[in-house]
C-alpha cells in the first residue's frame, strides 16, 4: 500500500517493517525506546498489537512510527507513545504521517489514535524557566490536521510524560568530571554512600523478586500502583540487554569497621583536645572540643544504628532502580528504595553509577524522564522527585503532551458520553 501526499507527488506512506521502524529510530535524533521493536515484542507479548507505518521522500525514509492498538469496551485504540517520529513542523511531511496514522487505524477498525510527540515544545533551565522559543508552529500544524490536542498539562497522570528532566553528559570526561558536574548536596550524597558500605550492582532475571519487593514496598509508601514481578521479566525479555536493573545494597561489615574507624580517630582527637584544654582553657580550644565531641556522640549513634541493621543481614538490599537504553539515550524509568535505609543515600549513588556506565558506552543524554512540570510549589506532590533530579544539574524538556485523532467520530462520541456518565 502506497499514496502520495502532496502535489509534487514527492512524499508517501506506506507499511513498513518493524526491523525498518526500529533501524529508523535508533539512527533519529528523537528516537526512543517507546518507538522500537523491543517495544513491540514487549506489547504483543501482553495482547496489543503493533503496527508501523512510513513516510518517503522518493526512495529515502522520512519518518516513521510505531502504533499499538489495545482494546476498549467501544473497539481498538491507537497509542503513539513518543511519536511519530518525523519533523513536525514540516506541515506536509506532518501530513502524510496523519494519513498514514488514519489509513492504519481504518484498516484495525480502532475508533482512535492517541499520540505524544517527541519533538521538545519548549527547552528550560532546571528550575522551569524557558531557555528558548516553543515550538507553537508544531502543535498548530497537528489542529489543523484534525488532531485534537489535550492542552498544555502539569502534574502526574498522563500515560505519558509531558515534562521530563535531561542531563547532557556531552563533554564529561570521568567520573571525577562527572560527579563535580552536580550541586554540593548530591556531591555529598554519592560520597557518603560510597563511605557507608553502600556497592552498586546490575542484577539478573534470577533476582528480579528482589527488585519487584522494593518497587512494592516504595509504591504502598507514596500511594501508587507497582507493577508486578511479571512485569519486570516480561520487560526483560523484550529489552534484552538494552535494559539493566541496579541494585544499591548496604555491606554492614565494610561500613561498620568504615565506623569503628572513625570513632577510633574522633576519641583520639577529643581526648588531645580535651588535654589541651586541661593545660591551658582557651574559647577556641572549648568550641573545638565541643564540636569534636558531637561528631563523636554521632558516630557512636550510627555504630549503635549499624548494630540494629545487622540483625536484618549482613548485605541490605536499599535501593533499586530500572534504566532502558537506546542509541540516543539511557531512561530511568522505575525506582524504589527502602525507607529505613535512607540515610545511606543509596539512590543517589545508583543514578551516579548509571551515568558513569554512560560515559563507558558512549551515550551522551542520561533521561531522568518524569517530573510534574511544577516548580512554584513547595508542596506539589512530585517536588521530592523535582529535587532529587535537580541535584544532578541538568535541564527540562517540555513536550506538547497529547494528541487525538478521531477515525470513527460516531463511536468516539459514544465512547467519550460513556466516560462522562462513569465519571459523574
Amino acid at each position: 500500500m502506497s499514496m502520495t501526499a502532496n502535489n509534487n507527488g514527492s512524499l508517501r506512506y506506506s507499511p513498513i517493517s518493524g526491523e525498518q521502524l526500529d533501524s529508523f529510530s535508533r539512527a533519529y535524533p528523537q528516537g526512543n525506546f517507546q518507538q522500537s521493536l523491543n517495544m513491540a515484542r514487549h506489547v504483543t507479548n501482553t495482547g496489543r498489537i503493533a503496527d508501523y507505518m512510513g513516510v518517503w521522500r522518493g526512495e529515502e525514509l522520512v519518518g516513521a512510527t510505531e502504533i499499538v492498538y489495545t482494546r476498549s469496551r467501544f473497539g481498538l485504540e491507537g497509542s503513539v507513545w513518543l511519536g511519530p517520529l518525523c519533523d513536525s513542523d514540516d506541515s506536509d511531511v506532518l501530513r502524510t504521517m496523519t494519513d498514514a496514522i488514519r489509513d492504519s487505524a481504518r484498516r484495525h477498525k480502532a475508533i482512535k489514535v492517541t499520540a505524544w510527540p517527541c519533538t521538545v515544545y519548549c527547552k528550560r533551565d532546571s528550575e522551569g524557566k524557558p531557555v528558548a522559543d516553543a515550538d507553537d508552529v508544531l502543535v498548530k500544524n497537528y489542529k489543523a490536521l484534525g488532531w485534537q490536542h489535550a492542552g498544555f498539562t502539569r502534574g502526574y497522570g498522563s500515560v505519558i510524560n509531558r515534562w521530563v528532566y535531561v542531563k547532557d553528559l556531552t563533554g564529561i570526561a570521568d567520573e571525577k568530571a562527572l560527579l563535580k558536574s552536580y550541586d554540593k548536596r548530591t556531591q555529598w550524597s554519592v560520597k557518603r554512600a560510597s563511605s557507608m558500605g553502600v556497592h552498586v550492582r546490575e542484577i539478573g532475571e534470577d533476582e528480579l523478586n528482589v527488585f519487584s519487593e522494593i518497587e512494592r514496598q516504595t509504591a504502598n509508601r507514596r500511594n501508587f500502583a507497582a507493577r508486578d514481578e511479571q512485569y519486570f521479566h516480561q520487560f526483560k525479555h523484550a529489552f534484552g540487554n538494552d535494559v539493566h536493573y541496579l541494585l544499591a545494597e548496604i555491606h554492614i561489615a565494610e561500613y561498620v569497621a568504615d565506623m569503628e574507624h572513625k570513632r577510633e580517630a574522633l576519641q583520639a582527637k577529643v581526648a588531645n583536645l580535651q588535654a589541651k584544654y586541661d593545660e591551658h582553657p582557651t574559647t577556641k580550644t572549648e568550641r573545638q572540643l565541643g564540636e569534636e565531641q558531637r561528631n563523636l556522640a554521632a558516630a557512636e549513634k550510627r555504630l549503635a544504628e549499624a548494630a540494629e541493621f545487622a540483625k536484618d543481614g549482613d548485605v541490605l538490599p536499599a535501593a533499586a532502580s530500572m534504566f532502558v537504553d537506546h542509541p540516543q539515550e539511557r531512561v530511568y524509568l522505575f525506582s524504589g528504595s527502602i525507607e529505613k535505609y535512607k540515610p545511606f543515600y543509596a539512590s543517589a549513588l545508583i543514578q551516579h553509577v548509571a551515568m558513569t556506565q554512560c560515559l563507558e558506552l558512549g551515550i551522551t543524554r542520561y533521561n531522568f524522564y518524569g517530573i510534574s512540570g511544577v516548580f512554584d510549589n513547595p508542596d506539589d506532590e512530585g517536588r521530592g522527585v523535582l529535587e532529587f533530579k535537580q541535584g544532578f544539574n541538568g535541564y527540562v524538556e517540555e513536550l506538547p503532551g497529547e494528541f487525538t485523532l478521531n477515525v470513527n467520530p460516531f463511536m468516539c462520541a459514544v465512547s467519550r458520553l460513556a466516560h462522562k456518565l462513569l465519571n459523574r
